[in-house]
C-alpha cells in the first residue's frame, strides 16, 4: 500500500488546499514549485486565482453551483421576498452552455444587435459542459476540455449548427491544415495503445500489455495473435478473442432474415450478444464492457447490440446485414449516432468544444475579449467582470441558478415571464419578454410547476448520465515513451482510461513535442452500475459521484497513475503538478435505447418521444437543450436552440393566446 506521503498527498500543491477552486492560506502555488521560470515570455500573464478556466480542484458541478437545485427539488428552498432588479429583457435565457449561447446568437441574428439578452447560469464559468481546464507548468501553458470533447462528424451538421460555426468564424479545414503535423506525433514516437491488467481482477500482479501502434486501428481490443498472447487471459478466452478479432466471420445467426437478426441485435445487449451468441470466454468482455459509455453513459450491458454493428465492434461481419442505412442512427437527432463512419472523423481543438463557446461569446459580449479567431482563442483570457456590464445589450451573468419561472398573469395573455435565480445566497427577481430554458429538463418541472402535468412528467423522463473527466498537469511523459502507450484502457480500475491528451495545437497554445515537456492526461470515469436498467444506473451512480469528495479522487488517481506508469519511473509527487476534476452528475443527455424503450423513438421522430412532449412552448417560454432532441451531441443542442428562437420569433412577431405555436418550415416538431 502506498502512503500518502508518496503519493504527494502532503505537497504544498495539495488540492484539498482550494476552497472552490481558490488557493487558501499561505501554501506555495502550483507553478511555483518548477525549477524553472515560471511563465515563458510568448505567454499571456498569469490569470487571478479567480479565473474560472484556470481554478483546480472539484469543477464541473463545482461547489455552489448546485445546492439551490436539491434544496429546490427536496422543497426545502427558501426563496420568498425575492428582490426585483427592475430589468426587463427582450430574451431571457436560462443556461449558458452551447444551446442558450446559440439561443443568444440566433436571436441577435434575427432581431438585430441591440436586442436586450439576459442569459443566466449556475457555474461560475460559461459553456455549460464545454469547459476549459487551463495550468501553467514549467513555463508553459496547457489547455484541455473540462467537458465537451469533439466536433463529431461536421460533415453531417444540421444546417443551422454549420451556420452557428460559420457565423462565428470556426474554420475547420484551416484548423486541420494546420495541424498536419500532430497527428502522427504519438505514432512516430513508437505510442500505442495499452491494457491494463489489474491484479484484482486478473491475479498475482498488474500487467501493461502494449500494442505497437500499427495495430489496434479498430474498435475495442484490435490486437495480433503476437500481443493477445501476452495477456493473462486464459487460453480459451485467448483463442476466443483472436476467433472474434479474425476477419472472417461466421454468420452467428444463421437462418434468420436481415430484418430478424436487426430485430433481435436491437432488443439485445451487446454483452449478451458476445457472450450467448458468438458465446466467446467471459474473459474477453472484459476489453468491451465500457462499450457505450462514450454515448450513453453505461456499458455493454445496457447498449444495444444493434448499436456495436453501426459503430464497427466485431463479430458482426458475417452477419450479412448489409450497408448501414442512411437514417439509422446516423441522421436522426437523438438516435444512436453511427458517426464514426462514411468520413464522420470528429475534429478536436486542444480544449474541446470550450473553444466554440468562447468564440460565442466573443461575439456576445465582445468587450470580454480582444481574440477574435479560433487561434486567437488559443491563449486569449476574457475579463469575467465585463460579462455583465449594463451597457451591454447582451449579459451574461454567472453564478446564478435560475429556481422559480412564472408569467407575470394568465400564461396566455401574459406579457412578460418573472424569474427569480438565487446569487449570494440571495433571491432576485428579473422579467423577460419572452424566456428560452436551454438547462437541463429535468430540473425544468421543479422550476417551472405551471406547466400542464403531462409536460412535467415528459421533462423527468430523460435522466442525464454521470462522468467525470479528470485532467491532470504532469511535468513530462517520458513514463508513457519508455511503456510505449500513449492511452491505456483499465475497465476495473477507478478511471476506465488514461491517456494522454491529442495531440493538437492551436494559435500560440502547442501540444508538446517531446516526452521532456509539460503535458495534460485526460482520464475517464463512467458511473456504470451493471446490473440495473439504464436510467436506475444513472441514478445509483449519480448518487455514488456525489458522495465522493475531492480528496477521494485525487488519492486513488495518485493510487491507479503509480501503478500503471510507476514501472516506467513516474514519480506522483514529483510529476504530478496540478489535478481538476471535472465531475458531472448531470452530464450526456438521455439518448433513447432499444433495451429500454420502444424501438420507434430510436429510429423516427415520433411525437409520442418524451423529447418532444417535452419540448413543447409554453406561453411565453420555449425549451432549447440537448435534452429537447435526446441527444448529447453539440449540433443537437444548438439545432434545437434555433428551433426554440424560432418559436420566439413567432411569438413576437404574430402575438398568439394560448400555448405552441407553429413552428417554421426547416425544424423537426
Amino acid at each position: 500500500m502506498t502512503s500518502d506521503d508518496a503519493l504527494g498527498m502532503a505537497r504544498d500543491i495539495n488540492r484539498r488546499d482550494f476552497v472552490q477552486g481558490s488557493l487558501v492560506g499561505i501554501g506555495v502555488g502550483i507553478g511555483a514549485l518548477a525549477a524553472g521560470p515560471l511563465f515563458a515570455a510568448d505567454m499571456p500573464p498569469a490569470p487571478p486565482s479567480s479565473y474560472p478556466p484556470a481554478k483546480t480542484g472539484m469543477r464541473g458541478a463545482h461547489p455552489g453551483s448546485f445546492e439551490n437545485a436539491h434544496a429546490l427539488r427536496d422543497g426545502v428552498l427558501k426563496e420568498d421576498a425575492a428582490a426585483d432588479t427592475g430589468e426587463v429583457y427582450d430574451l431571457v435565457i436560462v443556461g449558458a452552455g452551447l444551446s442558450g449561447l446559440s439561443a443568444a446568437h440566433f436571436y441577435r441574428k434575427s432581431v438585430g444587435p441591440d436586442a436586450k439578452i439576459l442569459i443566466l447560469d449556475n457555474h461560475d464559468d460559461f459553456g455549460g459542459h464545454a469547459k476549459r481546464n487551463e495550468f501553467r507548468v514549467d513555463g508553459k501553458l496547457l489547455a484541455i476540455n473540462g467537458g465537451t470533447l469533439n466536433i463529431e462528424s461536421p460533415q453531417r451538421y444540421n444546417q443551422w449548427a454549420r451556420s452557428v460555426l460559420d457565423d462565428i468564424g470556426i474554420d475547420l479545414g484551416r484548423y486541420e491544415a494546420a495541424n498536419n503535423g500532430n497527428r502522427e506525433l504519438y505514432r512516430s514516437l513508437g505510442l500505442g495503445r495499452g491494457y491494463f491488467f489489474d491484479k484484482e481482477s486478473w491475479g498475482k500482479r498488474d500487467t501493461l500489455v502494449a500494442q505497437p501502434p500499427a495495430q489496434g486501428r479498430g474498435r475495442r481490443g484490435g490486437m495480433t495473435p503476437a500481443t493477445i498472447d501476452k495477456t493473462p487471459l486464459s487460453p480459451k478466452a485467448k483463442a476466443d478473442l483472436a476467433r472474434l478479432l479474425a476477419p472472417d466471420q461466421p454468420d452467428y445467426m444463421a437462418g434468420l432474415s436481415v430484418a430478424e437478426k436487426k430485430e433481435r441485435l436491437a432488443r439485445m445487449s451487446f454483452k449478451s450478444f458476445l457472450l450467448d451468441v458468438v458465446k466467446v470466454d467471459p474473459q474477453v468482455y472484459w476489453f468491451y464492457k465500457d462499450m457505450g459509455t462514450g454515448s450513453f453513459c453505461v456499458g455493454g450491458d445496457a447498449t444495444p447490440a444493434l448499436y456495436g454493428w453501426v459503430q464497427g465492434y466485431p463479430g458482426f461481419s458475417g452477419l450479412g446485414l448489409g450497408p448501414i442505412p442512411d437514417g439509422l442512427f446516423a441522421d436522426l437527432p437523438g438516435g444512436q449516432h453511427g458517426r464514426q463512419r462514411e468520413g464522420g472523423k470528429a475534429v478536436h481543438f486542444p480544449d474541446g468544444n470550450a473553444t466554440i463557446a468562447r468564440m460565442l461569446v466573443a461575439r456576445l459580449v465582445p468587450g470580454a475579449t480582444s481574440a477574435r479567431t479560433q487561434e486567437e482563442m488559443g491563449i486569449a483570457m476574457f475579463d469575467y467582470g465585463a460579462l455583465d456590464v449594463a451597457a451591454n445589450p447582451t449579459r451574461i451573468r454567472l453564478s446564478s441558478i435560475v429556481t422559480n419561472v412564472r408569467h407575470d398573469g394568465d400564461p396566455a395573455t401574459a406579457q412578460t415571464v418573472i424569474l427569480t435565480y438565487m446569487r449570494d445566497g440571495k433571491p432576485m427577481q428579473v422579467r423577460g419578454k419572452a424566456a428560452i430554458l436551454a438547462n437541463w429538463n429535468m430540473m425544468i418541472p421543479y422550476m417551472m410547476p405551471e406547466l400542464p402535468a403531462t409536460q412535467r412528467e415528459a421533462l423527468a423522463y430523460g435522466v442525464k448520465g454521470p462522468l467525470i473527466y479528470t485532467s491532470i498537469a504532469i511535468r513530462n511523459w517520458r513514463a508513457f515513451q519508455k511503456l510505449g502507450v500513449a492511452s491505456i484502457d483499465t475497465p476495473t480500475m477507478f478511471h476506465q482510461t488514461v491517456a494522454l491528451t491529442e495531440a493538437a495545437s492551436v494559435g500560440g497554445l502547442d501540444h508538446a513535442k517531446n516526452p521532456d515537456e509539460p503535458i495534460a492526461l485526460h482520464l475517464t470515469k463512467f458511473m456504470t452500475k451493471p446490473g440495473l436498467p439504464r436510467r436506475d444506473q444513472h441514478r445509483v451512480g449519480r448518487a455514488e459521484l456525489l458522495a465522493l469528495s475531492f480528496e477521494d479522487f485525487e488519492r486513488e488517481t495518485r493510487k491507479q497513475l503509480t501503478r500503471i506508469l510507476g514501472p516506467a519511473g513516474f514519480d506522483p509527487a514529483r510529476d504530478i503538478a496540478a489535478i481538476t476534476v471535472n465531475r458531472w452528475p448531470h452530464g450526456y443527455a438521455y439518448t433513447y435505447n432499444s433495451l429500454y424503450d420502444p424501438v420507434e423513438w430510436v429510429y423516427t421522430e415520433t411525437p409520442t418521444r418524451p423529447c418532444v412532449i417535452a419540448r413543447q412552448p409554453f406561453g411565453l417560454v420555449s425549451i432549447a437543450n440537448s435534452d429537447a432532441a435526446a441527444s448529447p451531441h453539440t449540433d443537437a443542442a444548438m439545432l434545437e436552440a434555433h428551433r426554440a428562437v424560432a418559436e420566439v420569433i413567432e411569438r413576437q412577431t404574430y402575438p398568439f393566446t394560448g400555448r405552441g405555436g407553429a413552428v417554421p418550415s426547416g425544424h423537426h416538431s
